[in-house]
């Protein structure tokens, strides 16, 4: 038998602004931010929570989209790739990675970011293993690691500079 599936109001706050939808109860964080809010940042590629191509900050955690039911988010903090950069600027990552050629086909890229971001606010001074730890969420089917873990440690280094 199937259940039908009800809707609810979601009040929460998603890059920094204040925003409701309404949620499926069944439905993922992940389809709500791309499909209802139209934050397409936020990129589908397992929807098992493997490869952290949908990685958002959830009060400032590291969270697969797609393994949240959307009205699980009400009362959140949310930050998604549309959220790193401020204005017209660049985040120091976002920087580094396209400085570095970071990324390829970007269907990963966002989930990086977001997985770094983490990592940078916490220790703005990783090592390599620690990097490498942070981001072993990731998965990068065109681009070998190395340059993604220089690139974080470039955006690290720019970042304690300008601090």
């Amino acid at each position: 038998m199937n259940t039908p599936h009800t809707k609810s109001v979601v009040s929460c706050t998603i890059n920094g602004n204040a925003t409701q939808f309404l949620a499926d109860s069944g439905g993922t964080l992940l389809n709500a931010l791309r499909d209802d809010i139209g934050l397409t940042g936020v990129k589908e590629g397992c929807g098992t929570g493997d490869c952290g191509a949908c990685s958002i900050l959830v009060e400032d955690r590291v969270t697969c989209a797609c393994l949240i039911f959307a009205p699980e988010a009400e009362g959140a903090t949310i930050v998604t790739i549309e959220g790193l950069a401020e204005a017209d600027h660049l985040h120091p990552l976002q920087e580094t990675f396209l400085e570095g050629a970071a990324l390829q086909c970007g269907v990963c890229t966002p989930g990086f970011l977001m997985a770094a971001k983490a990592l940078l606010d916490k220790n703005p001074d990783p090592t390599e293993t620690e990097i490498r730890y942070a981001l072993a969420g990731n998965l990068c089917r065109c681009t070998g690691y190395d340059k993604i873990i220089r690139a974080v440690q470039d955006a690290a280094e720019r970042m304690r500079e300008n601090a």
